[in-house]
């Protein structure tokens, strides 16, 4: 199959994200002069706005593809839960599983200057979840999930994703052979087994398969741990300017980043995730769904903030460059 008909099948696609919802405010200002009052820089504020992180991004980056998304997660009966459902109505995001609960919304505000972060401020509860919201939450899952073509399990560690639930997630997506994705988080790779895909960053491999990650063999021996550990069809190492490597049970595949330039990483995995996912039931092989995901991620870090792109970006990006992936030596 084509890269376009694979990229033309995306509209076709619904696609479930469970996970931990985020609110993402930024400052934008500029920097004139040090505080008399203590060695830090004065922003003087310019504008204000919200966007969705998280699984919310997760979700924003399947519409922005031509997919449907439906989220699903937790967040605060409070004015930052009601700029969130606001945000999620004007995107298109269906909000059927998400849950208001009598805990704060979590917000990420960030402070930019002359397109640098100056400082990043976090407002949380990381805690598990109570037992009446992972009822709703699993019971949603269960009634709901033949629907889907696939579930992205959004892993920040806010207290919605843990051993329990991907379990449950697992047991219902096996029993209607749906493909599931996560983005992981360090210290909860156990969680994650027999998933379909793992999409960690350098970091997180590291951490997960205990091998630090210092060159291109210890690269192979962390993907193929994470491999067997976690008895996944596939697992994608994000690399940064390194482009990523995907590890299947036949082969390791090393693809050069098509970053041009690189100005905000923020909310690239959350790119990276959901295009390699539509792909993947978009009748992609892994490979061709991870060059898929290497294009579209290498677009939006050329943006400030979080960012998302389009079907026809992504194809345009693909018919501009050759598909010459270096393999690793196994």
């Amino acid at each position: 199959m084509t890269y376009k008909q694979i990229i033309s099948r995306f509209r076709n696609r619904n696609v479930l994200v469970m996970g931990d919802i985020i609110l993402d405010h930024y400052i934008w200002g500029t920097v004139d002069r040090i505080s008399p009052e203590a060695p830090v820089p004065v922003v003087a504020v310019n504008r204000e706005e919200y966007l969705l992180g998280g699984a919310g991004n997760v979700a924003h980056n399947l519409v922005s593809l031509g997919a449907r998304a439906t989220i699903a997660g937790i967040i605060g009966n409070d004015h930052r839960g009601d700029l969130l459902m606001e945000i999620f109505r004007e995107k298109g995001i269906d909000m059927e599983g998400v849950i208001r609960a009598e805990r704060p919304t979590t917000v990420k505000t960030r402070v930019i200057a002359h397109s640098q972060q100056v400082v990043r401020v976090d407002r949380e509860n990381p805690s598990d979840i109570e037992e009446p919201y992972f009822r709703r939450i699993a019971g949603f899952i269960r009634e709901r999930l033949e629907q889907y073509d696939a579930v992205i399990i959004s892993d920040y560690q806010k207290g919605l994703v843990t051993s329990r639930m991907v379990r449950h997630v697992n047991r219902h997506a096996r029993r209607h052979g749906i493909f599931v994705s996560v983005d992981p988080k360090v210290g909860n790779f156990p969680f994650y087994r027999g998933v379909s895909v793992v999409t960690p960053n350098k970091k997180e491999a590291s951490a997960g398969s205990g091998i630090p990650i210092r060159d291109e063999k210890s690269l192979i021996r962390a993907g193929r741990k994470l491999l067997s550990t976690l008895r996944c069809e596939s697992v994608l190492i994000t690399l940064g300017e390194e482009g990523m490597s995907l590890f299947t049970r036949e082969d390791v595949h090393h693809i050069p980043t098509m970053a041009r330039h690189v100005y905000d990483v923020t909310g690239a995995g959350d790119t990276v995730i959901a295009a390699f996912t539509l792909a993947a039931v978009s009748g992609a092989s892994m490979l061709q769904a991870a060059r898929i995901a290497n294009h579209a991620a290498g677009i939006v870090v050329a943006e400030v903030g979080t960012a998302t792109t389009t079907p026809d970006a992504v194809l345009d990006s693909l018919e501009q460059h050759t598909f010459k992936a270096a393999k690793l030596p196994k």
